[in-house]
């Protein structure tokens, strides 16, 4: 899945509702920079607030935050099917313009999307467990410290492996002509991670199939890294 096309962001998100965080958000306002004694811009520290499951942003600006500590998402437990849990330290009023980051987490045999190709490069890196990663028609096993560099026009997917939650790493850049194909795939169908038919909307590609995102942290927190 990609920073910009997971159903649980859908923002990303579309999501992350991505889910993709995906889907293209309208331009706004920025809050302006203020000029420090030598006459050069400052930037100002953004406040972070409690959104229920975490710290989020709430103005534009730079700031800290811990893993444990920031928002998470979470798409299990419900009715459809889930796209695994993630962290991407921006909030929905105020997010990150040029770069989209997020930590995502997918249990065993659990998508963290449906199997595509964006115009934008993207880059992964798996920080904790094992994930499958279906790759212009392959199938690559991926452990903790691999990365993957995905030049934008490639084909691809994770989905969960190994034992236990696999955290992944993605960032990706972010443009106003970002463009995205959800392909039919025989492979990424055997994963239930295949479009029925090929589009090139994420709301067409993810509508009544994934679970929602919501604001909460995953049932198996205690088996992160950081807990």
């Amino acid at each position: 899945m990609s920073v910009r096309s997971s159903p649980s962001s859908s923002t990303v998100r579309c999501r992350r509702g991505s889910g993709h965080s995906s889907a293209r958000r309208k331009r706004r306002t920025c809050r302006p920079q203020t000029r420090s004694p030598r006459g050069s811009m400052t930037v100002p520290e953004s406040p972070l607030v409690d959104s229920g499951s975490g710290l989020a942003p709430a103005a534009d600006g730079w700031f800290v935050v811990n893993v444990r500590d920031a928002q998470w998402l979470t798409s299990e437990g419900g009715e459809r099917q889930p796209s695994g849990a993630e962290c991407a330290f921006e909030s929905e009023e105020f997010w990150f313009r040029q770069l989209g980051v997020r930590l995502h987490v997918l249990e065993p045999g659990e998508p963290n999307g449906l199997y595509h190709r964006e115009s934008e490069q993207e880059a992964f890196l798996i920080l904790h467990g094992e994930c499958t990663l279906l790759v212009e028609g392959e199938e690559r096993l991926l452990r903790q410290w691999d990365f993957f560099h995905s030049p934008g026009g490639t084909e691809h997917i994770f989905v969960g492996a190994g034992d236990g939650p696999c955290v992944i790493f993605m960032a990706g850049t972010r443009s106003e002509d970002w463009r995205v194909v959800y392909p039919v795939s025989e492979l990424a169908a055997r994963y239930g991670a295949s479009a029925e038919q090929e589009v090139t909307s994420p709301r067409d590609a993810y509508a009544g199939r994934f679970e929602p995102s919501r604001r909460e942290r995953p049932s198996y927190w205690q088996l992160l890294p950081w807990a």
